[in-house]
């Protein structure tokens, strides 16, 4: 989730050396995904038609639209706001995100441009901010003295773009207010009606329709779109709209089934780097209705069709129905490697009638319990999704009243879609999934309350990683659990970013080759692998321990006219 801010901040205290080796290999990164994308663009423009007339596939005609993850678009002033004691005022159109010399001189005014109301999501009576626009709002979040280069997040993107002769304006931006819940970045700015725009001019600017490049919570923002547009245009149209608008989707480390770290992020802060403490990084980022955006959540619970019950005279207010296959309550942790919160409460005694919002679950534990011994409380993505973990903890936790509320209002009460439910695969002809893999990931933490008031009022005993397949406690104890076959990009756990495997067929075709340059006799080639729905697909294929590799699956019998690819890149993020 934040693991773009995260990087390039801590970025500035490495050493240069280090920090070079880690850039290059990045943009070594980038220069083969960047490849891969031009080479399957070429594969995939065969003659279509676009608005009655004959495309002949030619990418000259083509757009990119990319959509900016969490934290990934600045935000600027838009008032006039005197900070005392500092030399530094906020005034209209200054940087707010990220302005790192006014964070680290007037933090208080800055978190005053920054935060929301957390019920209603209004700004602040004396500072408000809003998106940046166009390329220059995504590129670099702090072109300044203090972070300079280290700050680019699709700059690289963009300048692979030009290399490639790609014109200036076949590359379009779409920021957003990535502080918002989906339903509000509509109500208070017309986002997705923008959206929608963007593509339609693209397509009569360019003649062809675009690609999209989401990235990690953009891809929430894209999917969000799908839905909404369903409402928007006649049911005979949709599909119509997006073949002739959108010719391919690339989702970049998308976070398909949630993100561990925005549980972090909720309970104890997350600062991703920033000179500001854990408790401040907590009150600012629950004031933001997007914090729940990308909470875990199970893969076998599903909210009900909201499109279908629209057209069918439903109402489309109230709270989404979600049903659980049986699968839910036969298997453990919901799908996940582990329970992704574990409590420990300090002693049963007096327990029940000092935190009675525990009572009901605790009892449930009663057989383990032993008086004056921690009693812990373990929770699955279900159990944080649904709410059951929140209300559970109201009584230890004064901003679980907030969270509950925004997740009734924003998530299950959404009139377009519960976002906190298993994606099916987007109806665009060409999708394509990139992430990385085998990085060190956070999957489960164990939290105790520690008796200082809000907001930090918790703390971490201790946190579960997958790496490579295993887990491991903090202190490299080895746990039990369901590891998956790899483990994440480092932000971003293997099982959630590798869901989009379910949408290949049945038969996947799979090639693995090196990452640097080769002369093609190491590339391995499976083909017609079998593939059962929501199961794994683990190659049989050899790596050397020393080179970084690319896995590249494909629907070896693609349904007509539409084409579904998987892309794992070691130790990418």
């Amino acid at each position: 989730m934040g693991h773009d801010i995260k990087k390039f901040i801590t970025g500035r205290h490495s050493k240069g050396r280090e920090r070079v080796e880690e850039t290059e290999g990045e943009e070594l990164q980038m220069r083969v995904v960047w490849t891969l994308v031009v080479v399957l663009l070429l594969g995939t423009m065969q003659r279509r038609c676009v608005n009655g007339e004959e495309w002949a596939g030619d990418y000259s005609k083509v757009s990119g639209i990319i959509i900016p993850g969490f934290a990934s678009t600045q935000l600027r002033a838009w008032s006039i706001l005197d900070c005392p004691y500092s030399p530094l005022d906020f005034n209209p159109l200054d940087l707010v995100w990220l302005d790192s010399t006014k964070l680290l001189s007037a933090v208080n005014c800055w978190l005053k441009c920054m935060m929301l109301d957390p019920y209603n999501q209004t700004d602040h009576s004396e500072c408000k901010s809003r998106p940046d626009s166009g390329l220059s709002a995504i590129t670099e979040l702090d072109p300044g003295y203090i972070t300079g280069p280290l700050s680019s997040v699709w700059k690289e993107w963009v300048k692979w773009c030009i290399e490639f002769g790609i014109e200036a304006n076949a590359i379009m931006a779409v920021p957003y207010d990535w502080r918002l819940p989906p339903s509000a970045l509509e109500e208070r700015d017309l986002y997705f009606h923008k959206l929608k725009l963007t593509f339609e001019t693209a397509l009569k600017l360019r003649g062809g329709p675009s690609l999209v490049f989401a990235h990690s919570m953009g891809n929430n923002v894209f999917r969000y779109f799908l839905e909404w547009l369903k409402l928007e245009i006649a049911p005979k149209h949709y599909m119509q709209w997006l073949d002739e608008h959108i010719h391919a989707y690339f989702a970049v480390g998308a976070p398909l089934l949630g993100a561990i770290e925005t549980v972090r992020a909720t309970l104890s802060g997350n600062t991703f780097g920033l000179p500001v403490s854990e408790g401040t990084a907590r009150l600012m980022f629950n004031s933001f209705g997007s914090s729940l955006w990308m909470l875990p959540f199970s893969k076998y619970c599903r909210a009900d069709n909201t499109y279908w019950k629209h057209f069918s005279g439903g109402s489309r207010k109230g709270h989404h129905s979600h049903q659980c296959e049986e699968q839910e309550f036969q298997s453990n942790y919901s799908g996940w490697p582990t329970n992704i919160i574990n409590i420990e409460i300090p002693s049963t005694h007096g327990l029940f009638n000092a935190y009675p919002s525990i009572s009901e679950i605790a009892e449930t534990n009663l057989s383990t319990m032993e008086c004056g011994l921690p009693t812990q409380l373990s929770f699955s993505a279900r159990e944080i999704a649904d709410g059951t973990f929140f209300k559970a903890i109201e009584d230890y936790d004064s901003d679980s009243q907030r969270l509950l509320y925004q997740l009734q209002k924003s998530y299950h009460g959404d009139p377009v879609l519960n976002p906190l439910t298993p994606w099916d695969r987007p109806p665009i002809k060409n999708v394509f999934c990139i992430y990385g893999i085998d990085s060190k990931t956070e999957v489960g933490y164990y939290f105790a309350p520690n008796g200082k008031p809000y907001p930090d009022n918790w703390i971490i005993t201790d946190v579960i990683y997958e790496i490579e397949g295993s887990l491991f406690s903090r202190s490299g104890n080895v746990v039990e659990g369901n590891p998956g076959a790899a483990s994440g990009d480092e932000t971003v756990s293997y099982n959630s970013l590798s869901w989009c495997k379910n949408w290949l067929g049945p038969k996947v075709n799979i090639t693995r080759a090196p990452q640097p340059e080769h002369d093609g006799s190491d590339v391995q080639v499976k083909l017609n692998v079998e593939h059962h729905h929501e199961e794994d697909i683990v190659p049989n294929m050899t790596r050397s321990p020393r080179v970084k590799y690319i896995t590249y699956y494909e629907d070896s019998e693609s349904i007509p006219g539409k084409r579904t690819a998987v892309w794992e890149l070691d130790k990418g993020a």
